[in-house]
């Protein structure tokens, strides 16, 4: 397992669980089959919905091929800990499949229905619903439907405003116009400090992939971020305003925040994004650009040599 390394570092970390130490320790019990530590793990998560559904979307990866979800559900089949598990696992499954498999789709969402039912606070097992109809069974109003359940549950949840921009990106089911539109609604009414703001620019990098997409491989020469106001915005209304502990996909979403500053040349200000990073580079959005690994190391060694303060005239 590679070691955490520290924010600044400059080996990078591939590590799914980035900065979670325990829920690292966990995903070796999980990769050699036993559950305990699974258990032990979600089950002092508690209610903090964020980190539960981060550990449980990690610990499904080690599950798809191993059977281990399985024998925890069995073994404790009224824990909603452990059908929640399930449920990630059987919909990894069914999203990953090689081919579509309706059996897989109708189990998972059985699995989802027991969960919900024996945990009604947890908006985890419709999450996961919304993954499951947004990649195999494609419905707006049904996706809508789910959303509002996971918003009575946690109104400002990140993995739900995920799914639905997921959705309307018009490499999939919506338009660049209707993304848009949706993003900037919603960003409109979230509390400052919520990384949710972080959608506007997961916006503009799926429109840059997007118009890259319909130029048959031309590239684009002006990027979006260069005069992007929804730069200021992130950094106005997240970055300066964070709270001092951080949401479970804190380095993904600062990810964006660093790629964008650095395609606008604004090195200087990425510096405390990428020092904030530390070894965990995210594959997206740098691969929308080139060699995700080797753009994240450039761009963060021009903000390392990027002068600290502007010399006055």
């Amino acid at each position: 397992m590679a070691k955490w390394l520290g924010r600044g570092a400059s080996q990078l970390d591939p590590h799914p669980a980035r900065d979670d130490r325990p829920l690292r320790a966990v995903c070796e019990d999980a990769t050699m089959g036993r559950w305990d530590g699974p258990r032990d793990l979600i089950a002092s998560t508690g209610r903090d919905w964020d980190r539960r559904v981060f550990r449980l979307q990690i610990l499904a990866r080690n599950g798809v091929r191993l059977r281990w979800a399985e024998a925890w559900a069995s073994a404790e089949p009224y824990n909603p800990d452990a059908l929640a598990m399930l449920a990630h696992v059987q919909a990894l499954r069914a999203i990953v499949a090689a081919e579509p498999d309706d059996a897989a789709l109708d189990e998972a969402w059985r699995t989802c229905l027991a969960a919900a039912e024996a945990a009604p606070a947890d908006p985890s097992p419709w999450l996961v619903m919304m993954a499951l109809v947004r990649t195999l069974a494609p419905d707006w109003n049904t996706l809508l439907e789910l959303w509002h359940e996971v918003a009575r549950r946690d109104p400002f949840n990140r993995e739900s405003h995920h799914e639905v921009l997921a959705y309307l990106m018009p490499r999939k089911h919506g338009s660049t116009t209707v993304m848009f539109d949706w993003v900037r609604d919603r960003v409109q009414g979230v509390p400052d400090g919520s990384p949710l703001v972080v959608l506007l620019l997961v916006a503009q990098a799926e429109h840059y992939r997007y118009r890259q997409s319909q130029r048959s491989g031309v590239g684009v020469a002006i990027h979006p971020w260069m005069e992007c106001p929804d730069i200021d915005r992130v950094l106005e209304r997240w970055w300066h305003l964070r709270p001092a502990v951080r949401h479970a996909n804190f380095t993904d979403d600062a990810n964006y925040l660093a790629h964008a500053l650095s395609f606008a040349g604004r090195h200087r200000e990425a510096h405390a994004v990428f020092e904030e990073i530390g070894p965990y580079a995210a594959k997206l959005p740098w691969a929308y650009c080139g060699d995700a690994e080797q753009l994240f190391q450039t761009h963060r060694e021009r903000a390392r040599n990027a002068p600290r303060s502007l010399r006055r005239r």
